[in-house]
């Protein structure tokens, strides 16, 4: 991974000096999870920031009868654990990569060191959570005033840019990603169908698409 590639994909640590970048990455660590390994359970200690590099990572907790109940995706360039900065907690989810997926992992107390030493970070902390805020509420007004195919054709141009290829198999099973874009696994099967009849994407056997034109599928509503 080149110097501060992890670090640099997270606005928490924007404005900073190449020497400051550099205490920073002295600090992270690096982890490769294959597809299907779990990054995090249920339990476990949540006392490091994490940081996707590359990849995606679903993010879900189990109900009482043992299904799953995805919450949501990580993807390249997203954090998760924000709350392990400031306190000690447990993680109350699961974390799978679903893809091969890269992770950079801060702890908690070199965070806060950190903090000390370069007042500038903690800004840049409260500005990060008051933008995920905002996230959270353009995500929520997106559920419910963007088409299912907008929503899908972003879903599949992200996942494309993570596995940094046009041509892959879908991560998520169907009812998983039908709960993630808000709508049923029948309009996901007729949504994709359209993308092709509209020559934008090719299905092929073993849930493998290939996108054909990403920028048209970008333009889809």
């Amino acid at each position: 991974m080149a110097s501060h590639e992890c670090v640099q994909l997270v606005p928490i640590f924007n404005d900073l000096a190449t020497n400051q970048l550099d205490t920073i990455e002295s600090i992270v660590r690096h982890h490769h999870y294959p597809a299907g390994s779990t990054i995090f359970s249920a339990s476990d200690a949540l006392d490091t920031l994490m940081i996707v590099a590359s990849g995606q990572v679903k993010v879900y907790q189990l109900a009482a009868n043992g299904r799953e109940q995805l919450l949501y995706l990580l993807q390249t360039g997203d954090i998760d654990g924000e709350a392990a900065l400031f306190e000690n907690q447990q993680r109350t989810s699961f974390g799978e990569a679903l893809v091969p997926t890269e992770v950079c992992s801060i702890r908690r107390e070199d965070f806060q060191n950190l903090m000390r030493q370069y007042p500038s970070i903690s800004i840049n902390v409260l500005n990060v959570f008051g933008k995920r805020l905002s996230q959270l509420e353009r995500q929520t007004t997106r559920a419910t005033t963007e088409s299912v195919e907008a929503r899908l054709a972003n879903y599949l141009i992200e996942t494309a840019a993570a596995l940094k290829t046009d041509t892959f198999k879908l991560p998520l099973k169907k009812k998983d990603l039908a709960t993630f874009l808000g709508t049923t696994p029948e309009s996901i099967s007729r949504k994709l169908a359209l993308f092709e009849q509209q020559a934008l994407i090719t299905q092929k056997p073993g849930k493998i698409i290939q996108i054909n034109d990403a920028d048209q599928l970008l333009l889809t509503e």
